[in-house]
């Protein structure tokens, strides 16, 4: 669109279905790697990624000629297919149900890309339940606790 011009950092947080660890080491590379196509090829610009065994944090320089709900499910079926087609799991592989997406400025670019590439060391002294809460609070976010994600603890 001509004369439209926009600056939009979306970071968005998703979890495996179940909070199963099935995101390993091993296929993480990959995952990623799948998952920054489908950003590329949807015409928004991958920052910073990281997927964790059991949940993914993806920032993104977001285009606004998609909705940030439809870019969201395109990642999470896209990669479940391919996942499940490569047959990189055990089992069946699925996100689950929602995501969460949190707006930045571009003055909060280097902090949050580094948060996001270093949630190995992140979670070694949080949890992703209180990593998630801490989200929603400081981004004064209203939820009901019945629809978030589901917390096996």
């Amino acid at each position: 669109m001509p004369n439209t011009y926009t600056q939009l950092l979306i970071q968005f947080v998703f979890a495996v279905k179940n909070r199963d660890a099935l995101i390993n080491e091993p296929i993480r590379p990959d995952v990623e790697k799948y998952i920054s196509g489908i950003i590329k090829n949807n015409n928004h610009v991958l920052l910073a990624q990281y997927c964790m065994p059991n949940h993914c944090h993806i920032l993104v320089g977001f285009n606004p000629i998609q909705s940030i709900s439809d870019l969201a499910k395109d990642i999470k079926s896209n990669s479940s297919k391919w996942i499940n087609e490569n047959k990189f799991t055990p089992f069946k592989f699925n996100w689950q149900e929602g995501f969460g997406a949190f707006s930045y400025s571009k003055s909060q670019l280097d902090v949050v890309a580094n948060y996001i590439l270093n949630q190995k060391e992140h979670h070694k002294k949080k949890t992703f339940k209180e990593e998630y809460l801490d989200f929603l609070q400081k981004f004064n976010v209203d939820y009901n606790e019945k629809y978030l994600f589901e917390w096996l603890d």
